[in-house]
C-alpha cells in the first residue's frame, strides 16, 4: 500500500449498521465507485486473478502487502469480516475501497503517534490514538488491550503497526456492536443483550 494519502473523504471504520452486505449478497460482486482512484482499481484487479469480481483472503493479503509491511491472515480475516459482515472470506470492489481508505487513515494516525519512528507506539500513545478516533475505554479494559496486543516482547509495553490496526478493528467493531443493542440510544454505557445476542456479537472477534 502506498503511504500517500488519497484525496478522498472517508472516516475510519466499517459502514454504518444497515450498509453491510449480507452473507447472501456477498455472493454477488459489488462495483467500484464512479470516482475511483485508478491505482486502487489496478491493485484490486491484480489480486483478482480469476476475474471473478472478488478477491479472497490470500489475494487481499497480497494486495495489502508492501516491501516493509504485511498482514497476518488473522488481521486479513478480521478486515474482511468487518467490511462485509460475512464469514465468506471474499471481498468485492466497493468493500475493498472502503477498507483501503480506512487502512490509510489508520496508518496516518499510527504515524502521528509513532513520534520516534520506531514502528511501534507505547501505552500512552495508544490511548491518545484511540481517543483521537472518539474511542474511550475504561482504564481496566485499556490495560487488558495493551497486554493483549503487545507482541513486541520488549521491556516496555508497546504495540506495533499491525497489532495497532487489529486493536482498533476489534475495539471499534465491538463498540459498534454495543451501539446496536443500546436500543434507547441513551449513551449511558448500558445495553440489553440476551445471551445468544451477546455471543453472536462477540464470537466473530474471537475466532475470525
Amino acid at each position: 500500500m502506498s503511504d500517500e494519502q488519497p484525496q478522498h473523504s472517508s472516516n475510519y471504520g466499517p459502514p454504518p449498521v444497515g450498509c453491510y452486505m449480507s452473507a447472501f449478497s456477498a455472493l454477488f460482486p459489488s462495483t467500484f465507485p464512479s470516482d475511483m482512484d485508478p491505482n486502487i482499481v489496478a491493485c484490486f484487479r491484480l489480486a483478482d486473478q480469476d476475474e471473478s469480481g472478488f478477491i479472497d483472503d490470500k489475494g487481499l493479503q497480497r494486495a495489502l502487502s508492501s516491501d516493509n509491511q504485511s498482514f497476518s491472515m488473522r488481521t486479513v480475516h478480521m478486515l474482511i469480516y468487518l467490511f462485509t459482515n460475512s464469514d465468506i472470506r471474499k471481498i468485492g470492489p466497493k468493500e475493498f475501497t472502503s477498507l483501503f481508505y480506512s487502512l490509510q487513515s489508520l496508518r496516518a494516525i499510527f504515524e502521528k503517534f509513532d513520534r520516534g519512528r520506531t514502528g511501534k507506539i507505547g501505552a500512552n500513545e495508544l490511548s491518545e490514538a484511540l481517543l483521537s478516533q472518539g474511542i474511550a475505554v475504561p482504564p481496566t479494559v485499556f490495560e487488558l488491550l495493551v497486554t493483549k496486543f503487545d507482541k513486541t516482547l520488549g521491556p516496555i509495553k508497546s504495540v506495533d503497526y499491525e497489532n495497532f490496526i487489529l486493536c482498533c478493528l476489534v475495539v471499534k467493531g465491538l463498540t459498534e456492536k454495543f451501539k446496536e443493542y443500546d436500543n434507547m440510544h441513551t449513551g449511558s454505557g448500558r445495553a440489553a443483550f440476551t445471551y445468544g445476542e451477546f455471543m453472536f456479537a462477540v464470537l466473530p472477534f474471537l475466532i475470525t
